[in-house]
């Protein structure tokens, strides 16, 4: 397929333009040198007429080289937007798998501010607790001494 394609840009260049036209004067000049007109028209007819049917058959190979070139990229397209789609509604679902893990840790932030404030506050309690027991035994010491001196006089 690629002589094809290489023809069909060679029919469309600078140098095929020279030639043909080299070509047709060369013809029409053989008529000045005393051939037959109608046999030079008749074969630079049959000469056209053929260059016209190839021309137009490596053009439609080239046209259908190319159809199935597009088909091909279409086709992969289709599946590049498929797999868009598919990344797309992933992302979705980890964006919402990130607001419940957020929300989450909002939830357990909340819990360790809770136990931390009654964390907090049992050792309050118990620093109470201990202070008055405290308070009981110097309490109960001076009591005790208040007894022995008592026992002793």
């Amino acid at each position: 397929m690629r002589w094809e394609r290489n023809f069909t840009k060679w029919v469309g260049s600078r140098t095929s333009v020279v030639l043909h036209t080299v070509f047709f004067l060369v013809t029409f000049s053989l008529i000045i040198f005393g051939f037959d007109t109608e046999t030079v028209l008749l074969i630079l007819t049959t000469v056209v007429s053929l260059e016209a049917i190839y021309l137009s058959i490596f053009i439609q190979m080239s046209v259908n080289q190319n159809t199935e070139s597009l088909e091909i990229v279409e086709e992969d397209l289709e599946d590049i937007v498929e797999e868009v789609g598919e990344i797309s509604e992933d992302i979705d679902e980890i964006q919402h798998d990130v607001e419940e893990i957020s929300e989450d840790v909002e939830e357990i932030q909340h819990d360790v501010d809770e136990i931390e404030k009654d964390g907090v506050l049992e050792d309050t309690e118990a620093k109470k607790d201990n202070l008055k027991l405290e308070n009981i035994e110097n309490v109960l010491r001076k009591l005790l001494e208040e007894v022995e001196n008592l026992k002793k006089r």
